[in-house]
């Protein structure tokens, strides 16, 4: 008989980045990144809120005197 803590071949995950795992495991790892991905969606949307705010470009380049000018692809001419 085996003890909770032993997992047979057949209840382990079949995944080269989580080889080994128990099946358990691997779910509680996956449930981690969902998290991790729905906090990431969720910071991404205030960014864009924060930043698709009317005349906040504006005031950043007021401030803190906008981007550096584009710099021009340089050919050089022949001699």
């Amino acid at each position: 008989m085996k003890t909770p803590g032993e997992i047979s071949k057949s209840q382990r995950v079949r995944n080269p980045r989580t080889a080994g795992m128990s099946v358990k495991d691997h779910l509680a790892r996956v449930a981690e990144e969902k998290e991790h991905e729905q906090r990431l969606d969720t910071a991404t949307a205030a960014f864009r809120r924060v930043i698709g705010a009317p005349g906040l470009l504006e005031r950043f380049d007021a401030d803190f005197g906008g981007l550096p000018p584009a710099t021009a692809h340089h050919t050089p001419q022949a001699a």
